[in-house]
């Protein structure tokens, strides 16, 4: 079969391997369509631990497809199911295992971290990953394109939760991305009052009112003094960093406002992670402060319902979508900042 595998730093390569063989608690995937995700620019970019020229890796955690072979121990699925996978598994028998987050759990893996991901015809998904529910039906009208959102739209979900929008809110989503529209969306329908969404590039603030005009875009550049001309200086009641930066972190405590609330959700290089933040203005403040990562099970069957009711219209998120074959075409699209969100495609 054809997968696109992770070799080290910067070489991805599109080669032939074998088709993974399944046991008997284990089911195989047929690929139909694959999610490119910052996390995979920041492996290819950085460099893995787990990766290397003797263990590489098919990238793609955010994967959807039908199910080709199904282990004769498995019970629930069937082959010809249409389906999207979790990616995030874990052992199962510690604390936050118990919890079903098994996307904290501290020997968690992944699809297309850990484990051979979505880039590829076919994957092997574990028999943790259909014992723990990983794997979601989808409904008929709900397209493999669209079931791979569910991953990334299920982490802002988490994030949410970790941090909820109040009726009426202010609310300041700094980075346009995809995962900073995701969540501007999500706001909206939440019952924020206003949704600001700050970016260096004007060609994505431009695409964020393509998809949403209510939403108040506002550039980088002065982005202080125009968010205290807008909430006549109070600042907004929800700040989240949807970017790698720490200055957006540093930036968030200085614009959220009394009793307000901040989620730091886009995760820093680890050279960057030691960022200094005003502690005294978060203790007068009085401003919450959290972090979210990932996101388990419950959250994706709940974000395949926000897709499946058309409550968020996924086909607007989708910019383009490219052959396994342009793989390489396909990183340098999402790596430039263009678009929204990229796809690798299997039909």
């Amino acid at each position: 079969m054809q997968a696109a595998r992770l070799y080290g730093q910067n070489d991805v390569r599109v080669l032939d391997v074998p088709k993974p063989a399944i046991g008997e608690d284990e089911v195989l995937l047929q690929v139909k369509c694959a999610g490119i995700c910052g996390t995979d620019l920041r492996m290819i970019k950085n460099g893995s631990p787990y990766i290397g020229e003797d263990s590489p890796r098919i990238l793609g955690h955010e994967l959807s497809g039908v199910l080709c072979e199904v282990g004769g121990a498995v019970e629930g699925y069937e082959c010809g199911m249409r389906v999207a996978v979790a990616p995030n598994m874990g052992c199962g028998i510690c604390e936050s295992c118990v919890r079903a987050d098994y996307h904290l759990c501290a020997k968690y893996k992944a699809l297309g971290v850990q484990l051979d991901g979505g880039f590829a015809e076919y994957v092997r998904i574990p028999a943790s990953a259909v014992r723990f529910g990983n794997i979601a039906v989808l409904p008929s009208h709900v397209t493999f394109e669209q079931a791979t959102l569910i991953e990334p739209l299920s982490c802002v979900y988490n994030g949410l939760l970790q941090s909820p929008v109040h009726l009426g809110d202010d609310v300041l989503i700094i980075g346009a991305g995809p995962i900073g529209i995701m969540y501007a969306l999500l706001a909206k329908h939440s019952g924020a009052g206003r949704v600001f969404i700050a970016n260096r590039s004007h060609e994505r603030l431009r695409l964020c009112r393509e998809i949403d005009d209510s939403l108040i875009t506002l550039p980088a550049e002065g982005l202080t003094e125009e968010i205290d001309r807008l909430t006549g200086g109070r600042g907004v009641d929800m700040c989240v960093t949807a970017n790698p930066s720490p200055e957006s972190q540093q930036l968030a405590i200085e614009l959220t406002a009394m009793n307000g609330r901040i989620n730091f959700f886009g995760g820093l290089p680890q050279q960057m992670s030691g960022v200094e933040l005003h502690t005294n203005r978060i203790h007068y403040k009085q401003i919450s402060v959290t972090g979210s990562t990932k996101a388990n099970n419950h959250h994706f069957r709940k974000t395949l319902q926000l897709i499946a009711s058309g409550l968020l219209d996924a086909d607007r998120l989708i910019s383009r979508r490219f052959p396994l074959s342009g793989t390489q075409e396909a990183l340098a699209y999402v790596g430039s900042s263009l678009g929204i969100k990229t796809l690798i495609g299997f039909e």
